[in-house]
């Protein structure tokens, strides 16, 4: 099975890639997870990408706040498909993130989640790998299905609300 390359920025950006890794291990899709900064560690983040074909992975997740150069670092280092996560911070509280990591020129691209979008990064990976995983593909469906469950079960929740008020 194809594994997943998360890279965070720095480590306070893992209380929202929790959610990231969470999903990842619900799908049993493989990962390694490290910390790495375009611009304090920018040969670390370079020699990520571009081992990262020939070490296993199949998509790299990068997820930074601020500045966020870290996907685009990415994206020019691999071939690989890289999903950026624009994390919250600073006086524009995950905008500017968002604008550097959405921002790309041509032929660097990354797909950008919402800000702090941390779950759909690992299902838009999961999504990726599962183009050639029916097993993986079979538990998309199960998990959306999942999901439509969940909103239907709200429905009638409400219903019950509605029905049970007095007029």
């Amino acid at each position: 099975m194809s594994k997943v390359l998360v890279v965070m920025g720095s480590d306070s950006d893992f209380p929202i890639m929790e959610g990231c890794l969470k999903i990842l291990n619900k799908f049993g899709v493989e990962f390694e997870a490290h910390v790495a900064s375009a611009h304090r560690t920018p040969e670390r983040a370079e020699q990520l990408a571009k081992n990262a074909r020939s070490n296993g992975f199949s998509v790299i997740i990068a997820a930074a706040g601020l500045a966020a150069h870290l996907g685009g670092v990415l994206a020019a280092n691999t071939t690989l498909p890289v999903i950026g996560i624009p994390c919250k911070g600073g006086a524009l509280n995950g905008v500017d993130a968002l604008y550097a990591t959405v921002q790309m020129p041509t032929g660097i691209p990354v797909a950008t989640v919402a800000i702090d979008g941390a779950k759909n990064a690992a299902i838009l990976a999961v999504e990726m790998i599962a183009i050639a995983d029916n097993e993986l593909a079979n538990k998309l469906e199960a998990y959306k299905k999942e999901m439509a469950d969940e909103v239907a079960a709200k429905d009638v929740k409400l219903q019950d609300k509605i029905n049970a008020m007095e007029a």
